[in-house]
């Protein structure tokens, strides 16, 4: 195959691993060499507080996709990866001209200032006559790929789902051979032979992630998975459960391209094919990330309001009552244990069992009537595996301002949630270890119990633990009357919805 560019940038961005990758995979077929960049962008970083799990995970993976790149390299210690510290609006161009190169590959991000970033840097790239020529890699299908019959997104799960299973096949799951065409890797500059920065370096601080003992790298991908593959079959029995080993733990891998949604996508679409349940479940959790990518883009304008606008009209409480809850829900203070558990591990780990953050989110918009955009932008902050589209798409969800989202009546009991997937406790005791010693029934309801079983359990409610800082049943009320702006109530017909 004739080269189409004498020298090419690959910049890395959310795909940080050298095989299975689309755009790699693609620049190095088209260029004789080609240079391989990642860009520490300050646009991002600037915003980030000092000590932040994502920067160092990503640091982490940085030294094995640099190591990977070197072992690619037919000149071993002098290939890898450039790396740049500053906006990557000026760094991408500024190094496509110090480099010569024609065309700068990189693979999509339809997240909206991504989007904006990537045209600024395209015009850029233009005016010195180069390209910016960008691929899919981080979904199975994006954008206009999976559209109904009258060629319009889908904003319902369940028939996109049905055309999703459709449309795939072996072609879209198969991966893109990168290490046959890695000769084209070239050798980094002299003034580039660098290694990887560390924390201080970027002006930041250790965290907990080594505490924490998250696999790291595209090496800590595989393991995960390997390891998830083994009880993947279990997956639609225990996932529900948080004090249980159920979820993949893939998250903040394929948020950052540590692992490849082909091979994942390939191997629970194989064992669904032999009738297995666990896979078929997982498989449909891997399709609503699908999903989500894709009503961001084509509906940008859910990344800051509703997606129906009729519920922009829901008045949500502001004021410093409303500044207080929050702080209680941020800080785990709302005298629901389950709430209060999952507020804790997320603010410990950087991460949130999935039916808890559906509780949770439930809770501030339903419970305690704040905006879930204050919910959002904490997720946000707080999340190793943090995805614009899908924490939108999930807190959309929970307050039913989204697309196929929950009936806006159907409101989450936080007390019967935590007795139906976390009975014995575990989940709660390991966060709220001021309550181990309530039994299961009062462990759930703490202000269920007598002064008698509380002083034998050592708690003073309003000292160990708060009171509940809001009735279920009474805010279940203002939640209806509050969403009446939207959906009157049928005539004669209740509004009640059984709970979950």
């Amino acid at each position: 195959m004739e080269k189409k560019y004498d020298t090419g940038l690959m910049w890395f961005r959310r795909d940080l691993r050298a095989f299975d990758n689309a755009a790699l995979y693609h620049a190095l077929r088209a260029c004789r060499q080609l240079h391989c960049v990642f860009i520490l962008d300050t646009d991002i970083l600037d915003a980030l507080p000092r000590a932040d799990r994502r920067v160092e995970f990503i640091l982490a993976a940085l030294d094995e996709l640099d190591a990977a790149l070197c072992r690619l390299a037919p000149h071993g210690g002098h290939g890898g990866l450039i790396w740049r510290l500053g906006s990557a609006r000026q760094e991408i161009p500024e190094l496509a001209h110090a480099l010569h190169a024609q065309a700068v590959f990189a693979n999509h991000d339809d997240e909206p200032p991504a989007m904006a970033r990537d045209a600024q840097v395209r015009g850029a790239l233009a005016g010195m006559g180069a390209a910016l020529l960008t691929s899919k890699d981080q979904a199975i299908f994006e954008r206009g790929e999976v559209l109904t019959q009258a060629g319009t997104p889908y904003s319902v799960f369940t028939p996109y789902k049905a055309a999703w299973l459709k449309k795939v096949d072996a072609f879209y799951l198969s991966s893109y051979p990168v290490a046959r065409h890695a000769e084209a890797l070239a050798p980094r500059p002299e003034g580039d032979r660098r290694p990887v920065p560390s924390l201080a370096d970027i002006g930041f601080e250790p965290t907990n992630l080594a505490e924490l003992k998250i696999p790291l790298g595209a090496s800590g991908g595989q393991q995960l998975f390997e390891e998830f593959f083994d009880r993947m079959d279990q997956y639609h029995l225990a996932r529900d459960y948080p004090a249980v080993k159920g979820p993949s733990y893939l998250g903040v891998h394929l948020r950052f391209g540590t692992v490849s949604i082909r091979q994942l996508a390939s191997s629970a679409q194989q064992l669904t094919a032999q009738g297995m349940q666990g896979p078929a479940v997982w498989l449909s959790e891997l399709i609503w990330r699908d999903f989500y990518m894709q009503i961001l883009a084509h509906f940008p304008h859910a990344a800051e309001s509703a997606f129906k606008p009729e519920y922009d009209a829901v008045k949500w409480e502001r004021g410093k009552h409303a500044d207080a809850l929050f702080a209680a829900w941020c800080e785990g203070r709302t005298g629901y244990p389950l709430v209060d558990a999952a507020m804790a591990q997320i603010n410990q780990s950087g991460y949130m069992h999935n039916r808890l953050r559906m509780v949770t989110a439930s809770f501030l918009t339903k419970h305690l009537g704040l905006d879930w955009r204050w919910g959002e932008a904490y997720f946000a902050e707080k999340l190793n595996d943090f995805d614009m589209s899908a924490n939108n798409g999930g807190w959309q969800w929970a307050a039913s301002t989204g697309c196929d989202a929950q009936p806006y009546f159907r409101i989450f009991n936080p007390v019967t949630q935590s007795e139906r997937f976390d009975a014995e406790g575990k989940f709660i005791r390991r966060y709220l270890p001021q309550l181990a010693n309530l039994p299961p029934p009062l462990l759930h309801a703490p202000w269920k119990a007598s002064a008698i079983e509380l002083a034998a359990a050592g708690i003073e409610l309003g000292r160990d633990y708060p009171h509940p800082v809001v009735d279920h049943a009474e805010a279940r009320e203002r939640t209806l009357a509050r969403y009446a702006v939207v959906k009157k109530p049928l005539a004669g017909k209740k509004t009640t919805a059984k709970r979950r």
